[in-house]
Order: C-alpha cells, then sequence, then structure tokens
C-alpha cells in the first residue's frame, strides 16, 4: 500500500485500485524523486499525469504544493484517488485540488492555458516514451511550463526511451532496479 512519506499528511495510508492495471510508483522511488525536487515543491503547481493512486500529488501537497492537479482515464483509478483524497481530508471543492477523468493528452489541452512547475507522468510502460514525447510537445506548444519547470517521467529500464527525439531538454535519468526517472526542462 502507498503511503505518505513526509509533511502535512505523513504518515496516511493510502488505497491502490484492486489488479495489476495501476501500478503505485514504490516509497523506495518516490522518495528518491521528493529528495531531488525538494527545494522546488512548497507553493508550486503539481501535475500528476497518469495518477493512479494520486500519491504523488498527494505527497506534493503534503510537502506544501499550492495547487495539484491529478489525471487518469481509469474509473477505477478516479474513484481510489476520491478515496484517498476524502482520507486526508480533501474535499472536492478544494481549491488546492483538481481531478481529472481524462487522458493526458486530453487533460492537456483543457489545462493549456495554465502554467506547472513540475509535471510527473508515470504512465504504464510499455507506452511511457510514446506519453512522454505527446506530454513534452503539448507543454512546449502551450509554454505550460514555468521558466524552471520541471518534466519527470518514470519508465521502465528494460523498454526503449530515446530522450533525443523528447522536445525537451534532458537533464539526467536516475535508475532504482527495472524502474528509470528521467528529468526534462524547458529548451
Amino acid at each position: 500500500m502507498p503511503r505518505v512519506v513526509t509533511g502535512k499528511y505523513r504518515g496516511a495510508i493510502l488505497a491502490a485500485p484492486k489488479g495489476d492495471a495501476t501500478r503505485p510508483t514504490t516509497d523506495k522511488v518516490k522518495e528518491a524523486i521528493f529528495s531531488s525536487i525538494q527545494g522546488r515543491v512548497s507553493g508550486c503547481n503539481f501535475l500528476d499525469l497518469f495518477s493512479g493512486t494520486g500519491q504523488m500529488g498527494i505527497e506534493a501537497l503534503s510537502r506544501g504544493a499550492e495547487k495539484v492537479v491529478l489525471v487518469d482515464k481509469g474509473t477505477p483509478a478516479i474513484s481510489v484517488i476520491s478515496k484517498n483524497l476524502e482520507k486526508i481530508r480533501i474535499g472536492r471543492n478544494d481549491p488546492s485540488v483538481k481531478v481529472m477523468k481524462r487522458s493526458a493528452v486530453a487533460a492537456l489541452e483543457a489545462l493549456k492555458d495554465e502554467k506547472f512547475d513540475i509535471v510527473y507522468l508515470d504512465p504504464p510502460y510499455k507506452i511511457a516514451f510514446d506519453e512522454a514525447v505527446k506530454v513534452a510537445d503539448l507543454l512546449t506548444k502551450y509554454d505550460m511550463l514555468t521558466e524552471d519547470g520541471l518534466m519527470i517521467v518514470e519508465h521502465s529500464a528494460e523498454e526503449p526511451f530515446n530522450t533525443d527525439v523528447i522536445n525537451m531538454k534532458f537533464s539526467r535519468s536516475c535508475s532504482y532496479g527495472l524502474c528509470v526517472v528521467t528529468f526534462f526542462s524547458k529548451n
């Protein structure tokens, strides 16, 4: 079960959808990601695409993010995200959180006039590269990242992931077993 690692909601145990359609980010990887962006989270606008359980966005909220948008197209995932938000006492009308039941591309089209400091995506590993390309193209097209904003992609070491063709500046990749986390910034 995913849990909130630190901050305001520290220790909260979060629900996950049944079955293997959702693969929650492990605590080890989540802690590593947030340690590397620690100084950027407080007061940021955080977009969590392929949100699954909502745990990455909830972790960002716990650490002081000003606004979090949680996006997933799956009905079971949206249901679990809602339950997890209720668990930490975030209501549907809370202005700091927005939940969207849409594909990543549809959500970005709907959010095109907003700016984000951090965009995190953890798509199914088989489609991670294709989704990262689409997301980067839309973030660039609509200028959705702040000047020092980041796009962070969780993907598999076993699947091809060519950073050279992604329409953003490659910063670094960190491996955690079969999981790789790759960071990009604006060109």
